[in-house]
């Protein structure tokens, strides 16, 4: 058991969080984008006083598949490590977060959010079943993962697929753009130790479901329903750790 008062966390990425927001402006911010990064914040320094503790809701395949601890594919998404894995999170989330809410409009953009995070939970438990299987290791069945980066590199794969450059720059090399969010993939394993590959995998995957496959289709769906808009059939897809555990 833990008590459910939350002990308050700070450090320097949550200063550094602010001054990108300070550069940035508010006023330059969707409010979807604006809300997930400060819920996220709030939630991690503990003003925002979840019942729960961060570590015991961190997602791997064991919790989903035996323990059928559902709530996970949502909260091991929001939930994260330290102030650095926070602040690079949401960072790059803000970069992305600006461009997709006004492209898509914030009430497609929330629900494209949920979709992402649902989605990419259950790919990251599917991957995790399959690479206990193959390699006959049940270990990848209880590795944990808590953090938001699964969704970005997801969102990744949009903005990569919208701005439609030939070339991108990550970490200071340039290569073509449909093979860049797979270079920072292999990049942030070699670099990161911690960092969840399988997590990062997973978001690829659910962002190549939305540009090539039926994640698109299921989203206007929805928004048609909850916009009340009539809504037609497309047959072509959207075109136009610490203490152990890993962190995504």
């Amino acid at each position: 058991m833990f008590s459910s008062r939350r002990r308050r966390e700070g450090g320097f990425g949550l200063l550094l969080l602010a001054h990108q927001l300070h550069n940035v402006g508010l006023e330059n911010v969707g409010p979807v984008t604006l809300l997930t990064i400060l819920g996220q914040t709030l939630l991690f320094m503990g003003i925002i006083n979840a019942p729960w503790n961060k570590y015991d809701v961190c997602i791997s395949g064991q919790a989903i598949l035996h323990h059928r601890k559902y709530k996970h594919l949502f909260l091991s998404a929001i939930e994260h490590a330290d102030d650095m894995h926070l602040y690079y999170n949401m960072v790059s989330f803000l970069i992305k977060g600006r461009t997709l809410e006004q492209r898509f409009g914030s009430v497609k953009f929330i629900i494209l959010l949920v979709v992402f995070t649902l989605s990419t939970s259950l790919t990251y438990v599917g991957l995790s079943w399959l690479a206990a299987e193959f390699f006959e290791d049940y270990s990848y069945m209880k590795t944990c993962a808590i953090g938001f980066s699964g969704v970005i590199f997801a969102l990744k794969v949009l903005t990569t697929h919208y701005e439609r450059r030939a070339n991108r720059q990550v970490y200071g090399i340039y290569v073509p753009s449909g093979y860049a969010v797979w270079v920072e993939l292999v990049i942030i394993h070699l670099l990161v130790p911690n960092a969840s590959f399988v997590g990062h995998l997973a978001g690829i995957l659910v962002g190549l479901a939305y540009i090539h496959g039926p994640l698109s289709s299921l989203i206007d769906a929805m928004w048609c329903t909850v916009s009340d808009r009539p809504y037609r059939q497309s047959y072509t897809y959207a075109h136009g750790t610490t203490r152990g555990y890993t962190l995504h």
